[in-house]
């Protein structure tokens, strides 16, 4: 437990605060080198690619005995000045994989834009409408509790015999013999 809660420690530290201050050193130089700002970019799309592998299999991998040890022990090995390691991960796995299959990826980018926008149109729509309903419902509730009524006009209400009303029909029949 205690290793384990040490560890993350250690892994936002060394994985993400002290790369995120690099980072943030080489991009505010007057004149940044490129090569620095491209390994720093590189660095946080490996970041970015193994944090999402990392939630969709964690339930394989998490389990594994130094997992947490191994993975900031890769983080240190990608910025570490001797060994540079974003550059050769990037250039060796990441960016040929992805130079193959970008335009499928693209494409299923493009298809899943089209989609949310869509989803988002018909929910957007749905939540109008739900909302202007509920709306004129109140509307209709405040009107309807804030015209009073006399007392005359209730009793009148309450009196007045309906046409289907059985003493009304026998009053009828009484008078017409």
């Amino acid at each position: 437990m205690i290793g384990s809660f040490l560890t993350r420690g250690l892994l936002m530290v060394f994985g993400y605060a002290y790369p995120a201050y690099e980072c943030f050193k080489t991009v505010e130089l007057n004149k940044p080198e490129i090569q620095q700002l491209q390994f720093w970019c590189q660095y946080w799309i490996i970041v970015a690619a193994l944090t999402i592998f990392e939630r969709i299999g964690d339930a394989l991998v998490s389990w594994l005995p130094m997992y947490s040890e191994a993975k900031l022990a890769f983080f240190i090995y990608l910025w570490f000045p001797k060994t540079k390691g974003t550059t050769y991960v990037y250039d060796s796995f990441f960016r040929p994989y992805i130079a193959k299959h970008e335009n499928e990826i693209d494409r299923n980018l493009v298809k899943v834009k089209t989609r949310a926008k869509d989803m988002a149109m018909i929910y957007l729509q749905k939540a109008i409408n739900q909302g202007q309903t509920k709306f004129f419902e109140i509307l209709q509730y405040i009107t309807e509790q804030s015209t009073p009524k006399s007392k005359a006009e209730e009793k009148k209400e309450t009196t007045i015999p309906k046409l289907d009303d059985p003493i009304l029909k026998v009053k009828e029949n009484e008078v017409t013999k």
